[in-house]
């Protein structure tokens, strides 16, 4: 797999299409902290590592807002063959406020809004809304 977050966001858009309850996902500590920061934004229910038969694997709970679920789009930004970095003063709001812009900073991975309290800028994961 040549970018396995990239599969994280996939897997967890494919499993809203099918609306899916739960997802699994291979695990590595970058993919559980991404998933994490969704968690604690709203746009998944919850996120726990249990050991598969031969790996540890990542169980997403998808979060549903009546039948609608809680994730319009999600986008990859920065990809192994193009890398997007921001300085803190540009990194810039997703929908008005309306979305998060998940940024990887050198203070660990956080949104957007946390990165320019911070004053830190770094590479841009995604966006979602």
């Amino acid at each position: 797999m040549t970018d396995p977050i990239a599969d994280l966001l996939t897997r967890i858009r494919n499993g809203y299409g099918a609306h899916l309850d739960t997802v699994m996902i291979p695990h590595s500590n970058q993919k559980v902290t991404i998933a994490e920061v969704l968690a604690k934004h709203g746009y998944l229910e919850s996120v726990e590592v249990v050991d598969g038969k031969s790996f540890k694997e990542i169980v997403v709970t998808l979060r549903y807002v009546g039948k609608s679920p809680a994730i319009s789009k999600i986008q990859r930004i920065s990809s192994p063959g193009r890398r997007v970095y921001s300085p803190s003063k540009d990194i810039k709001n997703v929908l008005s406020g309306h979305g998060i812009r998940i940024v990887s900073t050198s203070k660990g991975i956080m949104v957007d809004a946390d990165a320019k309290a911070q004053n830190v800028g770094g590479e841009v994961i995604c966006k979602v809304w």
